[in-house]
């Protein structure tokens, strides 16, 4: 027990580190306020969980309730989650922006994520039109999963300008590992197979479709009590922090007079979406992709993926931990464009096929043949799809390869949009604006699937990959022309600016001062917090 005491001991945060300490906070608001950020990273990492973690299963537990709802309404059921994250992002940064705290929303969005996520598991139990229970099932976790806007516009508020690359790279390498261990869980479940245990009297069952449902429920129960009282509480700092820089006097009045640069807003927002896009649609088609082209079966194509993507997740994992010293040595639009955005566009041109021949073209299941739906003979790419017969087939290599570099401009790419997105728009609240950028993710989300099941089923590989590519390599050159306009506002620093402590009684006064509310949505309702500041001239006590 000892040996363990002086452990946690040896962890523990011992002084507010000498670079932030300018007595904005003391130690233990500054240790509540990194506690805070920590579940935040681990929300994050839930809901993209949530998204993920059926994306390999999804085809064929939708193929085994409704065999005959096919693969373009799987893109509806994909589809679905992004859909309803994407309506009510912008709804819930609005809101939070309101009430001026994040956890009432956080709260009860977690409520209706375990609810949805347990409902999609019991998809059994609604056997009457049961593809369209699953799309609700889909929507109403993207509804949840709108709290993604609130975490964000959260980290903003909660984090110094010298801790934001950090802060934004951690909890977009969770959002990451969600998306990407989610379908590593799914092959981890995969030996339970399509009959698993039996509950409720044999009408439902635990298997590898339903069990990934369930470990979303158990999740999302311990991330609800991590946001009760005692255990999480709000800090924000990034105001404060500008307002001292300045020397200002009042918060709402610092940030009100930082005007951000909107046409670069809009920019990031756009290359957020042209990004996770790119990102999403071959997580999206990775399955079916494989089964069609190297003619892999159900369970092959989920274990072989899920082994993929956990690599991918430890190549992301190291690439996260590359970027804020790559961002000291350069500048961070630039590791954008040449680490990001460059590696995606090679990633995509990578998926365009090279092999020597078209993959193995699967007969349609016929019941009268007398063998089963899983014999050899009916795997490869279908000969519905009639692109299948004359399109030269991937490579396994290049498969590999292509995914690599996603691995890596992926990770750099979604960390420094949001940062630089971040500083941009200064230190005024940014629900609304996090729940734009949020809805652009969730908009390529939507169009993803809908993208696999029109272009790539109906026109194949070459029209997937070069579309994709063209888009990619646009929005390359596109910042690379308006780079210096992603730049965030410059804070002129008064020469000399010392802090004093507020007593309870000045802390009243400043209250009463304070400017009211106005009705902005971007600016929070409760009192505006001051800061006492002493001005000393050019005194050299300074």
């Amino acid at each position: 027990m000892e040996k363990v005491r002086k452990m946690q001991d040896h962890f523990k945060t011992q002084q507010i580190p000498t670079e932030v300490d300018d007595g904005l906070e003391t130690l233990e608001q500054y240790k509540q306020r990194w506690r805070s950020v920590r579940i935040i990273y681990f929300t994050m990492f839930l809901m993209s969980l949530g998204f993920s973690i059926i994306l390999t299963g999804i085809w064929p537990y939708l193929n085994k309730l409704d065999p005959s709802a096919g693969k373009e309404f799987m893109g509806l059921v994909v589809a679905a989650n992004p859909l309803g994250q994407m309506i009510f992002s912008p709804l819930f940064g609005w809101w939070s922006n309101k009430l001026g705290t994040i956890r009432l929303p956080l709260l009860l969005s977690l409520v209706l994520f375990t609810v949805a996520s347990g409902f999609y598991s019991s998809l059994e139990l609604r056997p009457d039109n049961v593809k369209f229970w699953m799309v609700i099932s889909r929507f109403l976790i993207g509804v949840s999963s709108a709290n993604i806007a609130v975490c964000r516009s959260y980290l903003s508020a909660a984090t110094r300008l010298s801790e934001r690359t950090h802060a934004v790279s951690m909890v977009s390498l969770a959002q990451v590992l969600g998306f990407i261990v989610g379908p590593a869980l799914q092959a981890a479940v995969t030996p339970l197979g399509d009959v698993g245990y039996m509950w409720l009297w044999g009408k439902l069952h635990f298997n590898m479709y339903t069990a990934c449902g369930w470990i979303n429920v158990l999740m999302s129960v311990g991330n609800f009590i991590m946001f009760l009282p005692g255990t999480f509480e709000e800090h924000k700092i990034a105001a404060r922090e500008i307002m001292v820089m300045q020397g200002g006097t009042s918060e709402r009045e610092t940030w009100k007079a930082i005007k951000p640069n909107y046409f670069s807003a809009w920019t990031l927002i756009v290359a957020f979406f042209v990004l996770v896009f790119n990102f999403v649609l071959l997580e999206t088609l990775g399955t079916s992709l494989t089964m069609d082209q190297f003619a892999w079966s159900n369970s092959e194509a989920m274990w072989y993926m899920g082994i993929l993507m956990s690599v991918g997740a430890i190549v992301a994992f190291i690439t996260f931990l590359l970027i804020v010293p790559l961002c000291k040595q350069f500048a961070e639009r630039y590791v954008l464009i040449w680490g990001g955005f460059s590696l995606m566009v090679l990633g995509r041109v990578l998926y365009i096929p090279w092999g020597p021949d078209p993959p193995k073209v699967a007969p349609a299941f016929n019941e009268t043949a007398g063998l089963p739906e899983s014999d050899p003979m009916y795997l490869g790419c279908p000969e519905t799809q009639e692109w299948c017969a004359r399109l030269p087939a991937l490579t396994i290599t290049q498969f590999i390869i292509g995914y690599a570099f996603t691995s890596v401009g992926y990770p750099i790419g979604v960390t420094l949009i949001q940062t630089i997105f971040s500083k941009v728009l200064g230190p005024r609240p940014q629900g609304v604006w996090m729940g734009l950028m949020t809805g652009s993710g969730c908009l390529s989300r939507v169009l993803g699937p809908v993208f696999v099941g029109s272009i790539y089923t109906r026109l194949g590989t070459y029209w997937t990959f070069g579309v994709t590519s063209v888009m990619m390599l646009i929005s390359m050159f596109w910042l690379l022309g308006t780079n210096k306009l992603l730049i965030p506002p410059h804070i002129d620093k008064p020469a000399h600016v010392e802090l004093q402590d507020l007593n309870k009684e000045n802390g009243k006064q400043s209250e009463t001062n304070s400017p009211t509310h106005n009705g902005d949505n971007d600016t929070p309702p409760e009192g505006v917090e001051l800061l006492g500041i002493r001005r000393l001239g050019n005194s050299s006590e300074a």
